[in-house]
């Protein structure tokens, strides 16, 4: 089994899930730079929270790695894209803290609202001072959401639980999406100036570092407080503390910041300022959650399935139709490698029938990886196959079609390049596999390791001498099917054999009268 590095503390159910399927967990905390490059090798999974920076330095000097996971939902601290290069998974567990982020929020909120942790530092420090720490009700203000994804649905269904009006702010959710959910959309700068609050929700990455500065601040009424229970700087810290300074806006409630830990900052001194040291995923549900998850997609990325929660596989999650036909689609890729060679410069790869109704990304990944697979010296992966194609000139086509051409079949994946094609379903109720076309001839039987393609004429006793010269050879047929003529005088076996099939008896078969092409898979 694999060896998983852990460098940073992760639930012990998560942990134990991994020990149980096998693999070495070996767990050293607070590993960076050169003592995290010495103790990844070796490894082939890494799991990280936020501390540890997986950066292109880290992700050059490994070899063998096959998956990142980060237990939780930002992804700042991994280069996605050296990895990405590298071939290697990047995986996270994106719901696991959203629950307690929104509730994280929501108490941010209420304290600011209502300057409590102000009230309690005075009471507990000798002094009753009820008038100065008069606040606001949240009934009836408005509250401005940046970044409308899971967390900031959350935090909009409570705060229309408080009463408040919601307003939002992300260039991926329609008007009307928002309507749905009680809250209308806007434009940054317009948000900015009709909120009484305003929150972020938005992960960090280059376009929103620095999106929440002086110039969007200016535009807010005097009344805002702002929230920050994401990531340190989408808010910039310096243009927040000239605001609040100034009396631009009335106050800040931040979870995180530009640098953590951070113990010091101008902004702790401000009366109006209310700060934690990034609790927004610190409860115990998250936790455990989160290590369960990130212990999970582990697991499935050694194991080469696919990871729902990969970032950087293009594909969308598969659901329980596509499932079963994503190893049926390797293995067709494979076969057709062997088909058609690697020299060939353009792929395509169709699902058709009712999986063609659906986003079917992970059935084209799934054939290309075992198809580039077949003779790469490199492993390929969910991750690095559409570079592998792109680095070889090799075009790839995705198609999609919700009938299919061969009314015999539900469902069909198929193949093609140039005059050649292949076509797999699974069939009965154990769904197994089937090859059901190649090269225009229609066939029945099981992908299987060691398989003959032969290609003859269409006349009597070829079959017979084939049979011959396998069994003089023994070399024992498992498995065995003619297909049936499409393209007249024309004719095709396909055969399953126990055991790879001598060059010698490839090349005498390759010389019995009537035999066109022998291709062997899996010699």
């Amino acid at each position: 089994m694999a060896r998983v590095l852990v460098t940073e503390e992760i639930a012990d159910a998560g942990l134990d899930r991994l020990r149980a399927a096998g693999h070495d967990v070996d767990v050293r905390l607070g590993l960076n730079g050169d003592a995290l490059i010495e103790a990844l090798r070796g490894a082939q999974a890494l799991i990280v929270r936020s501390a540890t920076n997986v950066d292109a330095t880290v992700l050059a000097a490994t070899s063998g790695l096959v998956v990142v996971g980060r237990a939780g939902v930002g992804l700042d601290n991994v280069d996605v894209e050296a990895a990405t290069k590298a071939g290697v998974m990047v995986t996270n567990a994106p719901e696991s803290n959203i629950v307690s982020a929104a509730e994280h929020t929501i108490a941010l909120l209420m304290s600011m609202a209502r300057n409590i942790p102000q009230a309690h530092a005075a009471l507990v420090d000798g002094r009753w001072e009820r008038a100065k720490w008069e606040g606001v009700e949240l009934a009836g203000k408005t509250l401005g959401i940046v970044g409308l994804g899971r967390i900031g649905k959350l935090v909009a269904h409570r705060a229309l639980g408080l009463g408040m009006r919601i307003v939002a702010f992300d260039p991926y959710i329609s008007v009307e999406r928002g309507r749905q959910l009680n809250v209308d959309m806007l434009p940054l700068d317009q948000l900015v100036a009709a909120s009484d609050f305003l929150t972020v929700h938005l992960p960090k990455n280059k376009e929103t570092v620095g999106l929440i500065n002086r110039d969007v601040l200016l535009k807010a009424k005097p009344e805002l407080r702002v929230i920050n229970v994401a990531r340190g700087g989408i808010v910039v810290e310096r243009d927040l503390l000239e605001a609040l300074r100034d009396g631009h806006i009335a106050g800040a409630a931040l979870d995180v910041f530009e640098r953590e830990p951070v113990t010091d900052s101008p902004l702790f001194s401000l009366p109006n300022v209310v700060v934690t040291p990034h609790l927004g995923a610190s409860t115990r549900e998250a936790q455990d959650k989160a290590g369960e998850v990130i212990a999970d997609m582990v697991q499935l990325a050694l194991a080469g399935d696919f990871v729902p929660f990969a970032v950087n596989v293009d594909a969308a999650e598969a659901n329980e139709t596509l499932k079963p036909f994503i190893p049926l689609a390797e293995r067709l890729g494979a076969l057709f490698a062997d088909i058609v060679g690697q020299r060939v410069g353009e792929l395509e790869i169709e699902a058709s029938g009712e999986i063609g109704a659906y986003d079917t990304r992970i059935i084209t990944l799934a054939a290309l990886k075992g198809f580039l697979g077949r003779s790469s010296s490199e492993a390929v992966t969910y991750v690095n196959a559409p570079n592998v194609a792109a680095t070889r000139g090799l075009a790839i086509r995705e198609q999609r079609r919700d009938d299919v051409e061969h009314q015999d079949y539900l469902n069909l994946v198929t193949l093609r390049s140039g005059e050649h094609n292949i076509s797999g379903t699974l069939t009965g109720r154990r769904r197994e596999a089937r090859i059901v076309l190649i090269d225009d001839h229609l066939s029945d039987v099981p992908p299987a390791r060691f398989m003959l393609i032969v290609r003859n004429d269409d006349r009597p006793g070829v079959i017979g001498r084939v049979g011959t010269v396998l069994g003089d050879a023994g070399v024992n047929i498992d498995n065995m099917d003619v297909g049936k003529t499409v393209k007249a005088g024309s004719a095709l076996m396909v055969i399953a054999t126990a055991t790879p099939t001598p060059e010698d008896v490839v090349a005498q078969l390759r010389g019995v009268p009537g035999i066109v092409e022998v291709v062997t898979i899996g010699a």
